[in-house]
């Protein structure tokens, strides 16, 4: 009787090492199996090669609405080219594209000399703003909608025919990165930065064209959302060129308004196809 403990000491003993020896080859072999078919674990060479060939990886761009990169040199333009097509700056991605019908909204983006980009834009009243379900909600989520099929990342009213103070941008432009839209509301810059850069900008209202426009570093706003709530927020670099892009919109600005005179000799004979295509009616 006082060896019957020992003795099952022992089995116990022997026959764990039995299952170890048989099972840790197994185990092994699985092991190695599963990490060699997950691709968190396959070569680094092959990973950056269906990096590369993702389709989030953006071809360039030469327009403001569009995303940045993080190239901000300027090339000069070949004489036997027209000044933006050999332009690389700061908003070097995907290039924004005029989507036509836009499903969801009658909204269209105004070209150049359209009199809704030059009409005086009203202040949206605060009884307006009940927040989701109101009327300039649904405006918002339908300026989105262009926004998003254009490839941009912001958009103004008027360049919709709306002339209200409301603009809508997504610095990311990617639709299913919806926490990052900001609707701005009656928006005004109350402080500007002293330095300044220079970056070349474009605009879908003036298609096939571009040209460098001076713009303050970071911006101090003031606004309200869709519920009429004050908000505060300094913008800087990236955000603050958009910002004060889609603003110039609102106060009947556009972008070759800040050319310099070399610039707009640039563009004029562009310009001057624009209003051709338009017709009698535009407002220069």
């Amino acid at each position: 009787h006082k060896l019957l403990p020992k003795c099952h000491l022992l089995y116990r003993i022997v026959k764990v090492m039995y299952i170890c020896s048989y099972a840790t080859p197994m185990a092994t072999t699985a092991l190695c199996t599963l990490l060699s078919r997950t691709s968190a674990f396959t070569p680094v060479a092959s990973r950056a090669a269906s990096l590369t060939s993702s389709p989030l990886s953006p071809p360039s761009s030469r327009v403001i609405h569009s995303l940045p990169s993080s190239t901000k040199s300027i090339t000069a333009p070949s004489s036997s080219s027209r000044p933006w097509t050999s332009l690389t700056s700061l908003f070097s991605t995907t290039e924004e594209v005029d989507p036509g019908v836009v499903e969801g909204t009658d909204l269209r983006v105004l070209k150049y000399p359209h009199p809704a980009l030059r009409v005086p834009n009203e202040e949206i009243p605060m009884e307006e703003l009940t927040g989701p379900g109101s009327e300039i909600s649904k405006i918002a989520k339908e300026m989105f909608l262009v926004m998003y099929a254009t490839q941009g990342v912001g958009l103004a009213a008027p360049q919709v025919g709306i002339n209200k103070r409301l603009m809508v941008y997504n610095e990311s432009g990617d639709p299913k990165k919806w926490m990052s839209e900001t609707v701005m509301i009656n928006p005004k810059i109350v402080e500007f930065s002293e330095a300044k850069d220079v970056e070349q900008e474009g605009c879908l209202s003036f298609p096939d064209m571009g040209g460098d426009v001076e713009r303050s570093k970071w911006i101090k706003v003031e606004a309200q959302n869709l519920k009429g709530k004050k908000m505060k927020k300094k913008f800087k670099g990236w955000e603050a060129r958009i910002f004060q892009h889609e603003y110039d919109h609102l106060d009947g600005t556009v972008y070759i308004d800040r050319l310099t005179e070399e610039g707009k000799d640039k563009v004029q004979p562009r310009l001057d196809e624009l209003v051709s295509d338009f017709g009698e009616g535009g407002v220069l």
